[in-house]
C-alpha cells in the first residue's frame, strides 16, 4: 500500500514536469525591446546583391517556422522554413511571434 501512494506521488510530482518546459519555451529568437530606428525610417537591407525594403505588413510566425539567415546591422533577418532561393521576402523579429517583412524593390517607381 505505501509503495502504491509513493508511485502515484510520483507520477504526479515528476510526469507533469515536460508540460511545464515547453510552457515556459517561447522561442528560440531574442525579442528585441523595440525595432530598429534604421528600419522603421524605411531603409533597406542589403542582401544577396539587392536592397530589401521594409514593408507596412508583417506576419505572425513560431520562430520553429523560420530560419536564421543573417544578420545586417545589427538585426538578424530570418526567411521562411518553407521558402527556397530566390527568397520573395525577408523577415526581423520585432515582437513575440511577429515578423516584419522586406522585399526587393522590383523598379525605381515602387517597391
Amino acid at each position: 500500500m505505501k509503495t502504491f501512494f509513493l508511485l502515484i506521488i510520483s507520477i504526479m510530482l515528476f510526469g507533469c514536469s515536460p508540460v511545464k518546459e515547453n510552457a515556459r519555451a517561447t522561442g528560440v529568437f531574442a525579442v528585441p525591446e523595440q525595432e530598429a530606428r534604421w528600419i522603421r525610417e524605411g531603409e533597406p537591407i542589403k542582401y544577396e546583391e539587392k536592397l530589401w525594403y521594409p514593408q507596412d505588413r508583417l506576419d505572425i510566425l513560431l520562430d520553429s517556422e523560420v530560419y536564421y539567415e543573417g544578420e545586417y546591422r545589427g538585426v538578424p533577418f530570418f526567411v521562411e522554413k518553407v521558402d527556397i532561393k530566390p527568397y520573395s521576402r525577408i523577415l526581423t523579429k520585432f515582437g513575440r511571434n511577429r515578423f516584419r517583412v522586406f522585399r526587393p524593390k522590383k523598379d525605381d517607381s515602387s517597391y
